[in-house]
């Protein structure tokens, strides 16, 4: 089997659990704005857990959460700041890759939310920020094939491997779908044809995983590339389609560090190669899967 490589867990939890300033709407953008030492933090607890990819923690630098007027005045500088101290961090920590984040610019599970044209300034925007401070591109939490195509063509000129992570509907275990209806072998066809260097799902419930990965796997097969498979499901309970992001913070259920092992271990099996945690899935889930990695060796 391949390499496992461990991703790091939500920074946004993360933020909260060690006393970031912390709220809605701007979320895990308030620190970087209030106290940035909290965001270096935290992606060092996930590299002292055994995280070998930090992700910039740029994901609510868009208008969804910081508002039209503060994402024109300061999206960029703050995107281009997140990445920078994640790539500080990695730098004091060898064999450590920063991942530039691109958000959904329009609100996170909702693909009815979607507008390609604004969405594209503001992917656009976040990727020159982050450019120069990053190591790879991972596209989250994309809901439909349409935000796909929109990113995309935005990162056709970048020279860094880009992966592209989608958000599952987590009410549908025997069939693998996007949160906009769409199949997963479709988006994994897309993927492919781009030539990514990698397809992942984040951000939906552990359950919903599985499946995905299996039809993944069967379309990557078919096309004969070598693209890796990754996960980093989250540790909510079930999103609705209706789901109002910036209304309150979902759900935590009570998924233990050895729950989410469980649910990794098979991810591997089937063939991940890259594995971490979206939301609510902290240090001690990362500890846990860096434990287990050591297994494999």
């Amino acid at each position: 089997m391949k390499k496992l490589t461990i991703l790091d867990g939500g920074m946004g939890r993360e933020l909260q659990d060690i006393g970031a300033p912390f709220s809605q709407p701007l979320w895990s953008a308030q620190a970087l704005i209030e106290s940035p030492e909290y965001v270096t933090k935290a992606h060092q607890n996930f590299i002292d857990s055994g995280a070998e990819i930090i992700t910039a923690n740029s994901y609510a630098c868009v208008p969804f959460h910081l508002g039209e007027e503060r994402f024109q005045t300061d999206g960029a500088r703050l995107a281009r700041q997140a990445a920078m101290i994640a790539e500080t961090v990695a730098m004091k920590n060898s064999s450590v890759c920063v991942a530039g984040a691109i958000p959904p610019p329009l609100g996170s599970y909702r693909p009815d939310l979607f507008h390609a044209r604004d969405a594209e300034k503001i992917i656009t925007t976040l990727i020159e920020a982050q450019e120069p401070h990053v190591d790879l591109w991972i596209a989250e939490t994309i809901s439909s094939l349409e935000e796909f195509d929109v990113i995309n063509s935005a990162l056709r000129n970048s020279t860094k491997d880009c992966y592209y992570a989608f958000s599952l509907n987590d009410n549908q275990v025997n069939e693998s779908r996007l949160r906009s209806g769409q199949s997963v072998k479709m988006a994994t066809r897309l993927v492919c044809l781009a030539g990514a260097k990698g397809i992942f799902f984040n951000c939906s419930v552990p359950e919903v995983m599985e499946q995905a990965i299996k039809d993944a796997k069967e379309v990557i097969e078919k096309h004969r590339t070598d693209i890796e498979i990754g996960v980093y499901a989250n540790n909510f309970l079930p999103i609705n389609s209706n789901h109002e992001a910036n209304d309150t913070l979902h759900s935590i259920r009570d998924l233990s560090p050895d729950d989410y092992l469980v649910y990794a271990r098979r991810w591997y099996e089937l063939g991940a190669t890259i594995i971490g945690g979206c939301c609510g899935i902290g240090p001690s889930h990362i500890r846990t899967l860096a434990e287990w990695k050591k297994t494999l060796i």
